[in-house]
């Protein structure tokens, strides 16, 4: 596991105990973040009410709010802005125990002086070991023989009816040096593969740094047998990967998006993936959920999960672990991990 992505607790002594609040979806949300270990060591560094959980400033009372030093908050978490700011005269720190804080942190907060941090890393993490074990299924043309050994109900003559299958020398194109992208780079180079990249914000060296050849999207979609996206949605990369994109990929190659449905021109995707030209692995779609009965549902190539790539069950703690990270470096005067800056949010999903 890369050194970024252990949690950090033990930082120094801590100069006080700050006031805490928590801000997020609901209670069920909370209770999803905190194991009982988790609770403790927020109890432990922090003065926080854990029975409360903020979901519209305009419902807490003022006593809650203007002795708060940090915001904790989830996903779903109430927005923040001047007239929230207002209420909140001691507020110093808003940690994300999640990852894009476009929805709730606004320019105010920094405009402030308010430092603003995010888990974005600790729930990288799990898309990439998702996207990672999609690329190896993929490798070995698992939905097909699925599918070929439930219609046939019997021996299935691999080398018959797979000869091109296999993990050695496949070509896999990474759509985006994105956080999660960089981190399913990493974990691609134990393996036998020779991996592209599609990123116009990197240079040819840093591509090589990361273990892959730069190439143009219109090289990637034509020579790779595996393409995963994991760039953001931005006004350039919505549907970047439309008919055009999709009729440059090989015969039965295949498509694998952990990222934003938003990114494929998903009518175009339909069309080849009911010619049987293609394959693809979709934890997002557009819109999301599909419509019951939508197409995609009963294609045999295609494997469908229910946006489960993020953080979810027991990695949920993980999310919880940063943020309290982040507070013990605050608590102890030491400086941020994972701050995020105003013109990060150009580039956060």
């Amino acid at each position: 596991m890369s050194a970024a992505l252990h949690s950090t607790a033990g930082h120094g002594v801590p100069r006080f105990k700050p006031k805490v609040a928590l801000a997020m979806q609901d209670a069920d949300l909370r209770d999803a973040l905190f194991s009982k270990r988790l609770r403790r060591r927020l109890e432990a560094i922090c003065d926080c009410d854990f029975s409360m959980v903020i979901q519209d400033f305009e419902a807490t009372p003022d006593e809650a709010l203007e002795e708060v030093d940090v915001l904790l908050t989830g996903w779903f978490s109430p927005r923040i802005d001047a007239a929230v700011l207002a209420r909140m005269p001691r507020l110093r720190l808003i940690a994300h125990a999640g990852g894009s804080v476009k929805g709730h942190v606004l320019p105010e907060c920094w405009e402030r002086g308010i430092t603003v941090t995010t888990a974005a890393e600790a729930n990288a993490l799990p898309v990439a070991e998702f996207t990672l074990g999609l690329i190896l299924l993929a490798g070995k043309a698992t939905i097909t023989a699925s599918h070929l050994y439930k219609q046939r109900q019997t021996r299935i003559d691999r080398e018959l009816e797979f000869p091109d299958a296999g993990n050695y020398e496949r070509t896999v194109g990474i759509v985006g040096a994105s956080t999660i992208g960089r981190l399913v780079l990493e974990r691609l180079r134990p393996f036998d593969f020779e991996v592209t990249v599609y990123d116009p914000t990197i240079s040819d060296a840093e591509a090589q740094r990361l273990g892959a050849r730069r190439v143009s999207l219109d090289e990637l979609m034509s020579c790779s047998d595996i393409v995963s996206l994991h760039a953001p949605v931005l006004p350039e990369t919505l549907h970047m990967i439309g008919a055009a994109q999709l009729a440059a990929m090989k015969d039965g190659s295949t498509l694998i998006n952990t990222a934003r449905g938003e990114l494929v021109d998903h009518d175009a995707l339909v069309d080849e993936l009911e010619a049987g030209r293609l394959n693809a692995y979709l934890d997002v779609t557009s819109p999301e959920p599909l419509p019951a009965g939508h197409r995609l549902f009963a294609l045999p190539n295609v494997l469908l999960t229910p946006h489960i790539a993020g953080s979810m069950g027991n990695e949920l703690h993980r999310l919880a672990a940063y943020a309290l990270d982040e507070i013990e470096r605050y608590a102890a005067g030491e400086p941020q991990r994972f701050p995020v800056g105003l013109t990060d949010l150009v580039r956060m999903a």
